[in-house]
């Protein structure tokens, strides 16, 4: 056997062993490589710890399939490449893609089951080198497991955005949607939170769309301060064994006895969220003849409570340039009234600019007539989460609020030096108790004047929580103001709060992951268009084509001698 035939047989021998070992050392480690630059496919450790919970089949069907606009298949095609991270991770994960208008005489019962599950499409011009049509997209998946079943929003809805502006956001937001869908479907309920009753807090059926949101990851239950009269060692002792209160838009005076029982459940570790309306004033009460109210004061008996944790809620309001839209009558043409848009500027729309996981990327918060608060030293850590804009100032109360100030004239220098008003504050730390070197108002043998780390966030806006009735006084979407027919992210912004209170920061860390997602200026394309195809289509090919015209040309000459 000649030497060169040995030497070929030897490199095929070393490269078959190879190739079997690196096969056998893949079976053995497992491991994917993520090459893009802001790391899009690399599934954060939140995500990974929830996949492990899957231990049985995860069935989870899309619907966007079939003709889908431009924006869209891009959308489709992430959540494609991002659910097949989480099927490699654990093939329990099994996902397909469903097109609800493939066959015609089906689509309508499938399109009407999917209005009854809450699922709605959406309606979208498609703007193709100037001609417009209409597409209707379901942009929405479904996840079972083990008999239950939960809908996953993969379109982040942001007022006032293209829909390009939507998708990108959306796709920004896709791990954390699909990831969340997971944790609450496998995830069995452990944590508990105490909706606070007895001073004239906001009536369930207002609080109905963030009660239910809650009841998806959380136990939730009402428990009233009425007791605290008679027993308030034993209220004290059942609030101790939930881990978050959520106050929202109490309306009645708290008893000393009822705060030393909020006090030390905040001393012993319990975290809290104060949805506190320290002015009394409301939309409802701005329609009757004179189309004015009375703005007052509100007196809750807090506000040594609060000086005490570390922040004021001050008895003004917030008065914004960058208010809500409101429609208002302004006449009437033959026998119907006409109406007219305006700014509303006792509604502040909240645009988050902190980088805290809590706000990072939400849209706008709508708020009602909400109320300035002042942080104080006293050695906790304190978070601003929502600020108004600059051109804003505080009103004093009381003060007369009437719907003519609509179409007063303004001007920057109104708000020179005023603006940027605190709304909502985080505080982190060991608080000292507001009854510290005081006469208690119940013996407490367990009385304690400083206490565990825990958690409080405040919001100078009970509203921001309260969802509106529509005509058949049935409970809309929380954040989607009928007035207008926006939706704001109030939905997103209250259950980051409970998450974060709660330590279910790994989620809230997923929403905070920045992708790079580079976008084609579709007006340069139009301008260019036959310029654009040429590059992107026909030179390739025509590079393809004179290279294998060389190629040919160049064999021929060779062999042909």
């Amino acid at each position: 056997m000649k030497a060169s035939a040995q030497i070929n047989i030897k490199t095929l021998c070393i490269t078959i062993f190879i190739l079997v070992v690196l096969n056998v050392l893949a079976t053995l480690f497992f491991y994917r490589f993520d090459l893009t630059k802001d790391k899009r496919y690399t599934l954060s450790e939140t995500s990974l710890q929830i996949i492990k919970q899957v231990k049985n089949p995860l069935s989870i069907k899309i619907y966007m399939q079939g003709e889908l606009p431009a924006d869209f298949r891009r959308l489709q095609q992430e959540t494609k490449q991002l659910l097949e991270e989480f099927q490699a991770y654990n093939p329990n994960i099994v996902f397909e893609f469903v097109n609800p208008m493939e066959n015609e005489d089906e689509s309508m019962d499938l399109i009407k089951s999917l209005y009854q599950k809450g699922l709605t499409p959406i309606n979208i011009t498609v703007d193709d080198k100037g001609k417009q049509s209409q597409a209707m997209v379901f942009p929405w998946a479904i996840a079972v497991y083990n008999n239950k079943e939960i809908n996953i929003p993969l379109l982040k809805n942001r007022m006032g955005a293209s829909t390009t502006q939507k998708v990108i956001g959306s796709i920004q937001h896709l791990e954390y949607s699909i990831a969340d869908a997971v944790n609450k479907i496998t995830k069995e309920r452990q944590k508990k939170i105490a909706i606070l009753k007895g001073n004239g807090e906001m009536r369930e059926i207002h609080l109905d769309k963030m009660l239910r949101q809650i009841h998806e990851s959380y136990y939730i239950g009402p428990f009233t301060l009425d007791s605290v009269a008679k027993d308030p060692n034993g209220t004290l002792n059942a609030l101790k064994k939930y881990d978050l209160a959520i106050i929202a838009k109490p309306t009645e005076t708290f008893s000393d006895e009822e705060k030393e029982v909020l006090d030390q459940f905040i001393i012993n570790g319990g975290k809290t969220l104060w949805l506190i309306d320290q002015v009394v004033a409301d939309m409802d009460s701005l329609y009757n003849q004179a189309g004015a109210t009375l703005a007052y004061p509100r007196e809750l008996n807090l506000n040594d409570m609060f000086f005490k944790y570390g922040f004021r809620i001050n008895p003004d309001l917030v008065k914004d340039e960058q208010g809500s839209p409101i429609k208002l009558a302004t006449g009437e043409q033959g026998s119907a009234t006409q109406y007219q848009d305006f700014i509303w500027k006792f509604a502040p729309i909240v645009s988050p600019e902190s980088k805290h996981p809590i706000v990072k990327n939400l849209g706008g918060i709508k708020l009602d007539f909400t109320s300035p608060i002042d942080t104080l030293k006293n050695g906790i850590k304190k978070t601003v989460l929502l600020q108004s804009s600059p051109y804003s100032k505080k009103i004093g109360a009381p003060v007369e609020i009437n719907l003519e100030i609509v179409t007063e004239q303004t001007s920057p220098k109104d708000y020179l030096n005023k603006g940027n008003l605190v709304l909502s504050v985080l505080l982190e730390g060991s608080f000292h108790s507001a009854f510290e070197n005081r006469v208690l108002p119940f013996r407490d043998n367990s009385f304690s004047t400083s206490g565990k780390p825990t958690k409080m966030i405040v919001v100078a806006d009970g509203d921001i929580a309260r969802n509106q009735l529509d005509k058949n006084m049935q409970p809309v979407e929380l954040g989607y103001d009928q007035r207008s027919g926006n939706l704001y992210d109030n939905k997103d912004f209250i259950m980051n709060c409970i998450n974060y209170l709660l330590d279910d920061t790994g989620l809230i860390n997923i929403r905070s992951k920045d992708l790079d997602l580079p976008l084609l200026d579709k007006e340069k394309v139009y301008e260019n268009y036959t310029q654009t195809q040429f590059l992107t289509i026909g030179l390739p090919i025509l590079i393809l084509l004179i290279f294998g015209l060389a190629f040919t040309y160049i064999r021929k000459r060779k062999y042909s001698k």
